[in-house]
């Protein structure tokens, strides 16, 4: 602060400097003024305008050390008071900057709640058709045009579904309700929503579950392990999917094992950011890049840790690692 104050006020001290030189060169080329008496003066006038230097530097910083200390939050309860007009002004400008923020704030949070709520209302609202399709297609007595319609009907309900939690991870805390859970039956329900596109890829899964009580949010846990099983399935072109549970260093791990095309080991570190697909198949249409996203935003509240391991060209390996009961006392204020 000391030498951004020097180097605002570098044109008053550069003003004395040049008076005071000028005083002394006077001096010099008039022998009749006493040079001795001179030195004096400017010594004394410099010693007072060091001093005067020092004052005004602890009462014109004061207001700027807090401005430059002050969160940009659009709060300015912290922000002091100025006393000289500059100092005023610019607080002024601040306050009335801070306002304007604030209802553009207010305004756009009011918007995206409106159109958040509206999307919500629509995908219920789709929803309903879609459901009257599926209980048609059941109906089908073609079963290779009803297994392709089926599958084409799942992969619009999970785009949709994927849609729907997408806007609804931001307020998720205020919607948990933890209990035991049974993972078995989760687990079966979400397969039993692939078996269609299971079948027309010709794949099967292998199921060994050792553990199946977990503490957790029935609603969110069912997208995640939704979200997991879908990729599995989506990048399997044979083979079995394998998924097993057990018990490891006190925590329920669930594993979720393909054999499909695996991930490189380059995009490993990126697989949980927003819209990252593959740096090998960048063109790839069919991936969004939002499944692991959605599942890794979706466990944190809910103390899971999500664990992916992959070889290229050997499969993948998605392991959700649930919490201990003492996670959740703590999520609870218990």
């Amino acid at each position: 602060m000391i030498r951004k104050y020097l180097i605002e006020r570098r044109s008053w001290i550069l003003l004395v400097i040049t008076l005071q030189l000028l005083t002394l060169s006077i001096a010099y080329v008039d022998p009749e003024i006493p040079l001795r008496s001179l030195l004096y003066i400017v010594f004394l006038s410099a010693m007072i305008f060091i001093i005067f230097l020092l004052v005004r530097y602890q009462q014109e910083t004061r207001f700027y050390k807090n401005l430059e200390e002050w969160e940009p939050d659009l709060d300015v309860t912290d922000l002091v008071e100025g006393h000289r007009p500059f100092e005023r002004m610019t607080r002024n400008l601040l306050l009335e900057q801070t306002k304007r923020l604030k209802e553009e704030a207010v305004y756009n949070r009011a918007t995206l709640e409106e159109e958040k709520d509206y999307l919500l209302s629509w995908i219920h609202e789709v929803k309903t058709p879609l459901t009257a399709m599926h209980l048609m297609l059941e109906r089908l007595e073609d079963e290779t045009l009803k297994t392709q319609l089926t599958y084409e009907w799942l992969r619009i309900h999970l785009l949709l579904d994927q849609q729907l939690h997408q806007k609804r991870i931001p307020s998720m805390e205020n919607d948990l309700y933890v209990e035991w859970l049974d993972v078995k039956a989760i687990l079966f329900a979400e397969i039993r929503t692939l078996r269609s596109w299971c079948m027309q890829k010709g794949l099967g899964f292998e199921v060994d579950l050792q553990a199946t009580e977990v503490l957790s949010d029935a609603k969110w846990l069912a997208f995640i392990v939704r979200q997991l099983l879908t990729n599995a399935v989506k990048y399997s072109e044979a083979g079995d999917i394998s998924v097993k549970s057990y018990t490891h260093g006190g925590h329920i791990v669930l594993d979720i094992q393909d054999q499909g095309r695996g991930i490189g080991s380059r995009d490993l570190p990126r697989i949980f950011d927003k819209g990252f697909t593959s740096t090998t198949k960048h063109h790839e249409e069919k991936a969004t890049g939002m499944g692991l996203y959605l599942a890794h935003k979706a466990a944190q509240p809910l103390h899971i840790r999500i664990n992916i391991t992959s070889v290229a060209g050997a499969g993948t390996t998605a392991s959700l690692i649930f919490p201990q009961r003492n996670a959740f006392v703590r999520v609870q204020g218990e």
